[in-house]
């Protein structure tokens, strides 16, 4: 207590890290000793657009002075991108999908920056659980270069092209990984739930720089834990120096107090560990040392054994527990000295008092727990009958950890770097075994097949052969379900959810208004604007449909990928009802007054008139009396949330 009244600005400055961790940084005073944390102006104006993005990183430090950060060049540029909007959207492809009418999984194929951007309203908040499995930058893999003048133009100049590696000659080696990786993680953390968690698979060659960008943006204090996966299980004898059989997987909480671990499941070994010795009626039970360090005078006492002995803490050490607790536990038989009473005191833990649901991870997962990189392409390369179209896949039963520990039984989890679709299967995988309804959403950029043999199985791009990776696993699934019977199937109908539904990112639906007049006549330029106007009269582009345009208004409007969705009829012009009655939309021409008026009827009961969504072309009533006389019907109803495109 320092006599002084609440420090209003250091409680305005948790809420801003709350909301923007990147923009608080730590600052020292002139003289180097005293840190205390400031807000980053500049670059909170970034994240408000309200900031242009300095170009010169000699003056930008010249202005803002030296501080605890982590730079690079094109940082900025990198942090405003992530604030840009995405012009584009997701065209839906029923015929790629699978149970595309009942499913609620996502398989979305595009560049990932694009797609989160376009995910920010329908998912924000909405993720439990983010694993993805970036580029390792090898020198040997692809880092997508994003350009930040159009990067939606950029990715359509660019798909199903083959992609160029990040070479370690580049004078941008580490730079261009940086600028890929920073906006995708930043726009990552918004679509977290509260209490939601991302975990981030690496190697030796980004770890240091991938743990800077995620302190930045998720907090240093929200960093869970740096875990170290054995991924072989034999030497590289060949190697000059180690031999690497080990990755590395980041884990970051949005809010750390929020998130539970629920633990990884008991083994019989380790529950083989307890015994009891001493017929406790409490149950079997194991033992801990009560001492530890630094020495603390206050927990630093004699005991006296059963036997008679007098023990002292180890030189340099004290009790674990205080005079009084100590006392407590050895009144309620919960101190243990030896089966003959002699021995140094340990407290006893009992199996039945054991958090219920797992045990407390470790750091370092085996490979005899999680699988190895060997084994997963083994595995994989069986399920396409012996032929191996991924190289280093994660097992499934890695990523089933991953997912366990942070997520319930109806989480959705998303994977933005999909790659053979690992994610998929271990969300299926663990469904099946747990009898649970949990949700996935994989997202990948559909890069070229420029393997010949590959190509003559019929896959042209990485995202056909992941897609068929989850068809497959999901039908084996099914079938081992099936052969168990353990009360998961009802008859012959499953229950169980191995279907998806597929989206390309592409371009907006909807045309532009798009005219060139320089340089003509007055003639000319009056025909051309005749021209453009007759266009505009037909919403959609040429070779698009009312579902892309539907499913792009969904987006928009913040409603999920996998809402229902029905078409209805009135007087022959078509409707579609949206989530049972959340939303009704007809793109339909010359719809008159009572045409209209009917589609208002498919409101849910459940649904109160100011959140029911209403959505029409333009073009669709049948003249102007009649969108004056919707107008004042959708008053008259208390309807207010009303597109017209």
């Amino acid at each position: 207590m320092d006599g002084k009244s609440r420090d209003l600005t250091a409680d305005y400055i948790e809420k801003i890290k709350a909301l923007f961790p990147e923009a608080v940084t730590e600052v020292a005073d002139k003289n180097g000793e005293h840190i205390t944390q400031k807000v980053d102006m500049e670059k909170l104006a970034i994240l408000f657009g309200e900031a242009a993005i300095p170009t010169d990183e000699t003056e930008y430090r010249n202005k803002y002075g030296e501080k605890f950060s982590f730079e690079w060049a094109g940082k900025r540029m990198a942090i405003a991108e992530a604030q840009k909007r995405s012009t584009g959207t997701l065209r839906p492809c029923p015929n790629e999908s699978l149970d595309w009418d009942t499913t609620g999984n996502l398989y979305i194929e595009g560049d990932n920056l694009e797609v989160l951007k376009l995910l920010q309203d329908s998912y924000l908040g909405a993720i439990k659980m983010i694993y993805i499995d970036p580029p390792y930058n090898t020198g040997k893999d692809f880092v997508y270069k994003d350009n930040y003048k159009d990067n939606l133009a950029n990715y359509m100049e660019q798909t199903n092209t083959t992609n160029a590696v990040n070479s370690e000659a580049s004078g941008r080696y580490h730079t261009n990984w940086l600028n890929m990786m920073y906006p995708r993680l930043k726009l990552a953390r918004n679509l977290l739930t509260d209490d939601g968690v991302i975990f981030i698979s690496i190697d030796d060659n980004e770890v240091a720089n991938l743990k800077e960008i995620c302190d930045e943006i998720y907090g240093a204090d929200n960093f869970i834990a740096q875990i170290i996966w054995e991924r072989a299980f034999s030497p590289i004898n060949l190697m000059k120096h180690f031999s690497p059989s080990h990755d590395y997987i980041l884990c970051y909480s949005k809010n750390i107090n929020l998130s539970i671990c629920k633990g990884v499941p008991r083994t019989n070994d380790a529950n083989d560990r307890y015994m009891n010795l001493d017929n406790d009626p409490r149950g079997v039970w194991s033992s801990s040392d009560i001492s530890v360090g630094p020495r603390i005078e206050e927990k630093t006492y004699p005991i006296t054994t059963p036997s008679g002995r007098i023990v002292e803490p180890p030189a340099g050490r004290c009790w674990r527990l205080s005079r009084n607790a100590f006392l407590e536990r050895l009144q309620d038989n919960r101190i243990w000295f030896g089966a003959d009473g002699d021995g140094v005191p340990r407290i006893k833990r009992f199996l039945s008092e054991l958090r219920k649901d797992g045990m407390t991870p470790m750091t370092i997962w085996k490979y005899s727990e999680v699988g190895h990189s060997q084994d997963a392409t083994q595995k994989l390369k069986e399920l396409f009958d012996g032929k191996m179209y991924f190289d280093y896949p994660k097992p499934v039963a890695l990523i089933k950890r991953c997912i366990e520990l942070y997520t319930d039984k109806d989480s959705i989890i998303l994977d933005f770097f999909s790659g053979s679709s690992t994610t998929a299967h271990s969300v299926i995988e663990l469904n099946a075994e747990s009898e649970s309804n949990r949700k996935f959403i994989m997202v990948q950029l559909p890069e070229a097949i420029v393997d010949t043999s590959i190509k003559n199985d019929g896959y042209n791009n990485l995202c056909e052969i992941a897609k068929e990776r989850i068809r497959r696993a999901g039908k084996k699934i099914l079938e081992e379900q099936k052969k168990k019977n353990e009360g998961l199937f009802a008859g012959d109908t499953p229950k169980l959810d191995i279907g998806f539904k597929v989206f390309k990112l592409d371009r907006s639906n909807v045309k532009n208004w798009e005219i060139e007049l320089d340089g003509v006549t007055e003639q000319e330029a009056a025909e051309n604007l005749k021209l453009e106007f007759n266009k505009t009269l037909e919403m959609l582009k040429d070779g698009r449909t009312e579902m892309d345009m539907l499913y792009e208004v969904m987006l928009k409007l913040g409603l999920t990928l996998t809402t229902a969705v029905e078409e209805k009829m009135i007087d022959g012009k078509r409707i579609y009802l949206v989530g049972n009655g959340v939303m009704v939309a007809s793109f339909d021409k010359e719809m008159t007054y009572k045409q209209i008026g009917q589609m208002l009827d498919f409101r849910a009961d459940f649904v109160q008139p100011s959140d029911f969504k209403v959505v029409l072309a333009d073009e669709s009533f049948a003249s102007d009396n009649d969108k004056t006389n919707v107008m004042q019907l959708f008053k008259q109803r208390g309807i207010t949330n009303v597109e017209i495109i």
